[in-house]
């Protein structure tokens, strides 16, 4: 699928980005770029896209994001609260010298950094550790900044408490030409997820036939438009789970499904759990 290509500022006293932003939604679009990026949000909630993966992502989670793979956030709602919002890091492969990745000390570095070309997902103790990083590298200075960001790196390399998000066989398609319109699909759908969608309006929103659109959306995306679809409403639907105490019935209609079975089955093939046991993990989760 056609992202955006985004570019990157750096500081000219700097060689990689380290910046807090307040409010969410600052990229609010499908895009790219050449630069590695490490992002913690520290509040919100919303829909994340990191190549071909759908998911809920929430307060806490810290992702690493591989060069020129795409990605988006969406956020369920603006949050006005002044506090910062997440911390990012944007650094190029490279900024470093042309060689300082082929040392064979930084094996284990170079590794970690084609693993993230699918977005790395942090977890436990890993997760703390590069948290605590992230928070020293806002106050370092020259020198200092780098060392930091190899802490992090390495930790990283040295983990297995990371998920990988998008699929293996993930690639993307980065032709210019498909930005708006891939744009236009994504904000069309998760504006309107909870009502019932046709092939030939999504369609029509991508300026094509239907078997046309069927034929470019499995082409740029690796999966067919239900199937993007059923992520998303069930990434609404777990949400809901989360922080509601509504039946499960009444979710199922609230995110899009118009059949209770279909949604059980639906739910269990994305996220390997039922409704029911989704909730209850969620809940005796937050009693530990």
């Amino acid at each position: 699928m056609k992202p955006q290509l985004l570019k990157v500022p750096t500081a000219p006293a700097y060689s990689f980005s380290v910046r807090q932003d307040k409010i969410p939604n600052l990229n609010n679009r499908w895009h790219y770029h050449p630069e590695i990026e490490l992002i913690h949000f520290h509040r919100g909630s919303g829909t994340q896209f990191v190549g071909d993966s759908i998911k809920r992502f929430g307060k806490g989670d810290i992702v690493l994001v591989g060069s020129n793979l795409p990605h988006y956030w969406r956020d369920d709602e603006q949050d006005l609260n002044k506090s910062p919002y997440s911390t990012v890091i944007h650094f190029s492969p490279d900024f470093w010298g042309d060689r300082f990745l082929e040392l064979a000390e930084n094996k284990p570095i170079r590794q970690i950094l084609e693993k993230a070309q699918r977005g790395l997902l942090l977890s436990g103790g890993l997760h703390q550790k590069v948290a605590l990083l992230m928070d020293k590298i806002l106050r370092a200075e020259g020198t200092d900044r780098i060392i930091v960001l190899l802490e992090m790196l390495l930790c990283v390399s040295r983990s297995d408490d990371y998920s990988e998000l998008s699929s293996m066989g993930y690639q993307s398609d980065l032709s210019e030409s498909d930005s708006d319109r891939i744009n236009a699909i994504y904000n069309y759908t998760l504006s309107r997820f909870n009502q019932k969608i046709t092939l030939s309006e999504i369609a029509g929103v991508a300026g094509m036939v239907p078997n046309a659109f069927c034929r470019y959306f499995k082409s740029r995306t690796g999966k067919t438009y239900s199937q993007f679809l059923t992520e998303i409403r069930v990434g609404h639907s777990c949400r809901l789970l989360m922080e509601s105490d509504i039946s499960i019935k009444q979710l199922c209609f609230e995110s899009g499904f118009m059949n209770f079975s279909c949604f059980h089955k639906r739910f269990k093939s994305v996220t390997g759990q039922s409704p029911q046991g989704y909730r209850h993990a969620f809940i005796h989760a937050g009693k530990q």
